[in-house]
């Protein structure tokens, strides 16, 4: 079988439809549909068949695209000991980031990244919270991503996963609250105050659920907003409290104070996501490196409450 025709089936699992696999292989959807009818010959089977107005992999296709990525991952692999041998990890590496976490990582990740002038970054920063990290692979080589907890569905989708750090999620407080002379805080301590709060199915809305969860009782929120920024400022104006990231918060200065929330997970997990070949490559194997070490340095710098 052609490598380059299970590269295509492999892409139609991966983006879902064949005109879109037609627009990132820059070839039309009639020359994708005839390479595939061309596969299915060379296997034996079909691997492809109608759903609603779309297609999708039949069993022998799924099993055919395993077998496609795990060549994908020994060409990779060995075009990358092939490079490491001959000479020092090259080549763009393009890297999609959470707005946040681009201003955590990735200042100091460049300059780590400026000692190998051999590799170039491209970043972009993207809203990860109205689509899936993992949608952004086929077009990223590194996406940083943003979740409370790491999602099954990065695992069953076989993409690497690497994580960077845990950062805690804080209370954010009007200067001169009366919550604001306690140490940390609980749920109980907040529940009844008006709230800040981001929109639904963002992930800090999740830690107010658990808020709920945690005293029975509703919480009262006035306004939604997405961009932290916003928030911080409607905060300090007297608006309300609510629910911030600890690392990217700025509270010096400005009218508002973080405490610490316990009793609750309060928390979310950044990683880095990546395709498995992808991750065979010298010079992204380095920016995740240079990524994990600013991850650190950057957690360093907020020793725990």
């Amino acid at each position: 079988m052609d490598i380059h025709r299970l590269a295509l089936l492999r892409e139609l699992a991966e983006r879902g439809t064949v005109g879109a696999v037609a627009d990132a292989m820059k070839v039309t959807p009639s020359a994708v549909s005839q390479q595939l009818k061309v596969l299915e010959r060379e296997a034996g089977y079909v691997l492809v068949e109608p759903a609603g107005r779309g297609v999708a992999l039949t069993a022998a296709g799924r099993a055919l695209v395993q077998t496609a990525t795990e060549i994908a991952v020994a060409i990779e692999r060995a075009e990358g000991r092939w490079r490491e041998y001959m000479e020092r990890p090259a080549g763009q590496v393009r890297v999609a980031t959470f707005p946040t976490g681009g201003e955590m990582l990735l200042p100091g990740t460049l300059t780590r990244m400026a000692d190998v002038p051999e590799v170039e970054l491209i970043c972009s920063d993207e809203d990860g919270v109205r689509i899936d990290f993992a949608d952004l692979t086929p077009d990223y080589d590194v996406v940083i991503a943003d979740s409370p907890t790491t999602s099954a569905t990065w695992h069953e989708r076989g993409l690497q996963i690497v994580p960077l750090m845990s950062e805690p999620l804080d209370v954010a407080l009007p200067e001169g609250h009366p919550l604001a002379r306690k140490a940390s805080l609980s749920p109980k301590d907040v529940v009844g105050e008006t709230w800040i709060g981001v929109p639904h199915d963002y992930p800090f809305d999740r830690v107010l659920s658990q808020v709920v969860a945690a005293t029975g009782e509703p919480v009262h929120v006035a306004q939604r907003i997405a961009d932290n920024g916003i928030v911080e400022a409607l905060v300090a104006g007297g608006h309300g409290i609510a629910i911030l990231p600890r690392f990217t918060t700025r509270d010096h200065g400005n009218g508002l104070v973080t405490r610490p929330l316990v009793g609750i997970r309060a928390k979310r997990e950044i990683a880095a996501l990546l395709r498995p070949d992808r991750f065979e490559r010298p010079s992204v194997r380095l920016v995740v490196q240079a990524l994990r070490e600013e991850a650190r340095g950057v957690a360093d710098l907020h020793p725990p409450v």
